[in-house]
């Protein structure tokens, strides 16, 4: 299971690193235009760097997150290196995971990046599309749906999320010099969350 963590993040990392030009270009209309160049310089250090065999998932997942932390520049770095590794203390010493297990990681992962971000949904950032990824990923299973069947829920509500940012106005970060010119234009980290997301589905 590990083994297959890394290959999801390798994933992940491929996918980041085919939408650079995409996600810097996004950026470039509301912020410092390196969204996507930062994150591709992350996670091609994850790719690089984080061990293919580590039994242990949370072990793995802490490694994905200091990679990012350290690599990958401007407020997206300590964001996604946090959630990673807020994600990796859940799932300390584990070597598989259920759909109770994501939901933990994604709670915890949420958590850390509103305490890091010190933001809220509404405010045109990559929360827009995880709260309601979450959310719907958390009815969904509930409802006794599967990993991949609350992932494909969890996906569309974050979707949806991306389309939101662009009916609001930024409130947080270089985007939020824009004021209300910020609107029409969808934020960069919620499009690279939802990314994500969508490969650790595909991946399944």
């Amino acid at each position: 299971m590990a083994t297959r963590v890394y290959e999801c993040l390798k994933s992940i990392g491929e996918k980041i690193i085919e939408n650079k030009d995409f996600l810097t270009d996004l950026d470039r209309e509301i912020g410092d235009a390196d969204h996507g160049v930062n994150m591709a310089r992350g996670f091609q250090g994850v790719i690089e760097k984080v061990a293919q065999d580590d039994p242990d998932i949370g072990a793995v997942l802490k490694k994905t997150g200091m990679t990012l932390l350290s690599t990958v520049g401007g407020a997206s770095g300590p964001l996604y290196g946090t959630a990673y590794m807020e994600a990796g203390k859940v799932l300390a010493g584990k070597n598989e995971i259920s759909t109770d297990d994501f939901l933990a990681a994604f709670d915890a992962a949420i958590a850390g990046i509103q305490k890091r971000g010190k933001a809220e949904k509404g405010e045109k950032t990559m929360l827009d599309s995880l709260i309601p990824a979450r959310e719907a990923f958390a009815e969904a299973a509930q409802g006794g749906a599967d990993l991949k069947s609350s992932l494909d829920a969890a996906c569309k509500a974050a979707e949806e999320g991306i389309e939101f940012t662009k009916t609001i106005a930024a409130t947080k970060g270089r985007a939020s010099y824009l004021g209300d010119r910020s609107i029409g234009h969808q934020d960069p980290g919620a499009t690279s969350a939802t990314i994500t997301l969508e490969t650790i589905r595909d991946f399944l």
